[in-house]
């Protein structure tokens, strides 16, 4: 009876076989530590949509005009603002822009300064019919703005305007100066005075530039229709009044 052959029994290389158990480990511990103890992107957008939500709800029951950005108010959250920008920019004769007084329900109240028109809609106890300024409402009136005069000077002609900051000199003074000097000192006079009212209509062209209530819609264009005074419109009384002297010379 022959002999049964015993398979030859295949010894397993453990050595390589624990090696390879301990790759695994290790590339399992640190898939674990990765997971678990480090920071991922998506903890991080938590964390900011966290506090973007705090910070509006502080804002909201802190300010006074329970906004959501701490009184920040974008342009385009306003809808007529919106609704001009896609619009463009639009040109109104003078005649045109005094139907924009308020008196027109269905028409937006506007006010002029120096030619660009500002939307003032959003304040008419102001603006509107029986508002403190309601004379401005429907037109141009820089003098005004520059001399205080809101009964004589709700125009946009600032001819001679300047005079208000020239100051006036005592009549001994001009005495001792010689007809050049006094040239000399009036075109300096001239020339700053003009300085000051080219400021003041900056300001107020920034007051409504820079509000979060007003927005520019356009510029006044003329066509002939204005009545101007011929030569130098005179000073109203106010402006006068509030010239200054000139300061006396050591």
């Amino acid at each position: 009876m022959p002999e049964l052959r015993q398979r030859p029994v295949v010894q397993k290389d453990r050595s390589k076989t624990s090696t390879t158990a301990g790759r695994d480990d290790d590339a399992q511990r640190r898939k674990s530590h990765n997971s678990g103890g480090g920071i991922g992107f998506l903890d991080i957008i938590r964390v900011l949509v966290t506090l973007v939500a705090v910070s509006c709800g502080l804002s909201y029951y802190v300010t006074s005009s329970e906004s959501l950005l701490w009184g920040y108010k974008p342009w385009f959250t306003n809808w007529p603002e919106l609704v001009r920008y896609i619009q463009g920019p639009i040109s109104l004769t003078p005649a045109q822009l005094a139907l924009h007084d308020g008196t027109d329900p269905s028409l937006p109240i506007y006010v002029a300064i120096n030619g660009t028109i500002f939307d003032v809609s959003a304040n008419p106890a102001v603006y509107g019919p029986g508002g403190s300024y309601h004379f401005f409402a429907g037109r141009d009136a820089t003098r005004a703005y520059i001399t205080g005069c809101f009964k004589e000077d709700l125009t946009d002609d600032l001819t001679g305007v300047e005079d208000m900051y020239i100051p006036i000199d005592e009549p001994e003074e001009l005495e001792k100066l010689s007809s050049g000097e006094r040239k000399k000192r009036h075109e300096q006079d001239l020339r700053l005075a003009k300085k000051r009212v080219e400021k003041q209509v900056n300001h107020w062209v920034g007051f409504f530039q820079k509000s979060d209530k007003y927005f520019e819609v356009g510029k006044v264009v003329k066509d002939g229709s204005e009545k101007r005074d011929e030569g130098k419109r005179e000073l109203c009384a106010a402006a006068k009044k509030h010239r200054p002297k000139r300061e006396k010379s050591a």
